[in-house]
């Protein structure tokens, strides 16, 4: 590729820095993604020029300019709302904290700048009048759809070890190969342990943005020692399942539960990351019977235990860590066919959740012994005919679809707010979804004067 186009606002950074008597560069992920052909969401630009000249000359032309981070050499320019990062050619020096460098010397060289970066395809610039510069042959490895550490990976990681997982969530977006040299870095170095070092929020950043790609299954087992440093209850997962319904260890039941979700799910980490996590107890809670079968029972409710920590672990918010330890709690539940029982599922999880977890029953049932495939299928199949059936008619499956509220108990069986209230809207919705009572706002009234004076009686559960 011998030209890049780009942003009018890019090359207005350009005339002024040239103007200045200096070059300007767009560096990094925004040039690797224009040659891949991918969207370019953030241009970094990079130039000889002090970061607090860049700042004196694009306020002296009128700009806003945020100085992001002087000591790094940083400045953001404001151009039509939108801010563009200007970073000072630069070399780092140690990284004791795995993150940051201790100190940085500013550089006018751009090869050096180039250096300093993690992987080939990243270490790109490109400026109109010079074309693209690649002292590290980045363009050759786009081309052969592979990553590769500038010089020497063992150094790379252990500036900053999260670039490990960069490179394996690189090779899943782009579906390129990792280089032999980050396959045994990774695989065979305890280079791996300094991941012990990253915050659990920016792991979880890389992770979820892993999760969602289509070949994340086989990659995550590919380099299942890279996860186990932040998820070690999954090294225990390799153990056969001695069941005839399966005929995959637990991890590779796991992985093959995530790919059958892959389509068209794939954008639902809810979902995925129940599927992967939603066996992991199994390794706390098997027996074998008298003839060597293994069975796995409370698995649902231990796994779900399992999941919460490490979810909260790695920092996830309680709204996602409380709806994919839900779906794990239940996977294994007992499903009926029959329009009450939906009802009761709808009522407890939700429209959304319950679809969820038919999916996530699904693909449980498509990735275990395919001789009992077609029978389990048929019945998930007609569960979810009559879900659709249902859903049509806008069944009443929650307390907000009653034609009754709080103040309608509270007037028609002379209550006071609290419990009471609570308790007879949950008793009015559970008769409701089992068809002992209409959801028409006159028959429920009618009902409560009923139970108030006597003349209907029901047994009080405690």
């Amino acid at each position: 590729m011998e030209k890049i186009d780009l942003p009018a606002a890019i090359l207005k950074i350009f005339d002024v820095i040239r103007e200045y008597g200096a070059e300007a560069y767009v560096v990094g992920g925004c040039v690797r993604d224009t040659i891949i052909g991918r969207p370019v969401h953030d241009w970094d630009i990079c130039t000889p020029v002090l970061a607090v000249d860049v700042q004196r000359i694009f306020e002296e032309k009128g700009y806003q300019v945020i100085p992001t981070g002087l000591q790094h050499g940083t400045v953001t320019v404001m151009i039509d709302s939108v801010g563009y990062e200007i970073t000072t050619f630069r070399r780092d020096g140690e990284y004791s904290d795995g993150r940051h460098p201790d100190h940085v010397e500013f550089t006018s060289d751009l090869v050096s700048d180039l250096a300093r970066r993690d992987f080939t395809m990243n270490a790109i610039a490109y400026n109109p009048d010079f074309a693209l510069v690649d002292p590290f042959c980045g363009m050759e490895d786009i081309e052969d759809k592979r990553i590769r550490c500038v010089g020497n990976p063992e150094d790379r990681f252990s500036e900053d070890a999260l670039r490990i997982l960069r490179a394996i969530r690189f090779a899943c977006q782009l579906d390129f190969n990792l280089d032999p040299s980050i396959g045994w870095t990774i695989g065979y170095t305890d280079i791996r342990e300094k991941l012990s070092q990253i915050s659990s929020e920016r792991i979880q950043g890389e992770f979820m943005k892993m999760i969602v790609c289509k070949s994340f299954p086989e990659r995550f087992m590919w380099h299942h020692k890279v996860f186990e440093m932040f998820i070690p209850e999954w090294k225990n997962m390799f153990m056969w399942q001695n069941n005839p319904y399966h005929i995959y260890n637990v991890a590779q039941h796991s992985v093959n539960v995530m790919k059958s979700l892959q389509h068209p799910y794939d954008d639902d980490k809810v979902l995925l990351l129940a599927a992967m996590f939603h066996d992991i107890g199994k390794t706390k809670c098997y027996h074998d019977d008298e003839n060597g079968i293994r069975h796995f029972n409370g698995h649902g409710r231990v796994s779900a235990d399992m999941t919460d920590e490490i979810l909260r672990r790695l920092r996830f918010d309680n709204k996602t860590k409380e709806k994919v330890v839900e779906l794990i709690h239940y996977h294994d539940a007992t499903f009926e066919i029959g329009r009450k029982y939906i009802l009761r599922w709808l009522r407890k999880l939700g429209v959304k959740q319950f679809q969820r977890l038919l999916q996530l029953r699904r693909a449980d049932i498509m990735a275990q012994n395919p001789e009992y495939l077609q029978t389990r299928l048929e019945k998930l199949n007609r569960i979810e005919s009559l879900l659709d059936e249902i859903l049509e008619e806008k069944p009443c499956c929650t307390l907000a679809d009653l034609k009754v509220r709080g103040y309608d108990v509270m007037k028609y069986m002379h209550l006071e707010t609290g419990r009471e209230v609570g308790y007879w809207l949950e008793e009015i919705l559970k008769r409701v979804i089992d068809g002992r009572l209409m959801n028409d706002r006159d028959e429920l009234i009618r009902w409560m004067v009923g139970i108030t004076d006597g003349w209907i009686k029901i047994l009080k559960e405690k």
